[in-house]
């Protein structure tokens, strides 16, 4: 962010949260039951519209699991950044003459 408009802590501590994520990937990553079918630990992804499904090692699957978790606690962390962004913008700046106020579903904020 510029200068024009200070940062609030609140999304200093979400930005702060940005740095302490580790790896990522995309998909799901889960443990069969034993006496299923295929490989006991799998990692699955959507690559071109279509489910890719990958076998895992144990280590694999315990490291990508946590990969997994850390990419939905990105996403939500982003998506928290993006509201609180434009809700601070659209009250801290000046904006355009409107016949009526925008309301929170417009902003995105509900």
């Amino acid at each position: 962010m510029g200068n024009a408009v200070p940062v609030p802590p609140q999304y200093e501590r979400l930005r702060r949260q940005l740095c302490r994520i580790g790896y990522l990937t995309q998909g799901s990553v889960f443990e069969r039951k034993p006496g299923q079918q295929g490989s006991r630990y799998v990692w699955t992804r959507k690559v071109k519209a279509k489910t890719v499904t990958v076998a895992l090692s144990r280590e694999q699957y315990e490291e990508l699991k946590k990969a997994a978790q850390n990419q939905r606690q990105l996403e939500a962390t982003i998506a928290a950044m993006q509201k609180l962004s434009r809700q601070i913008l659209f009250q801290k700046l000046t904006g355009v003459t409107r016949r009526k106020p925008l309301n929170k579903r417009v902003l995105g904020l509900i």
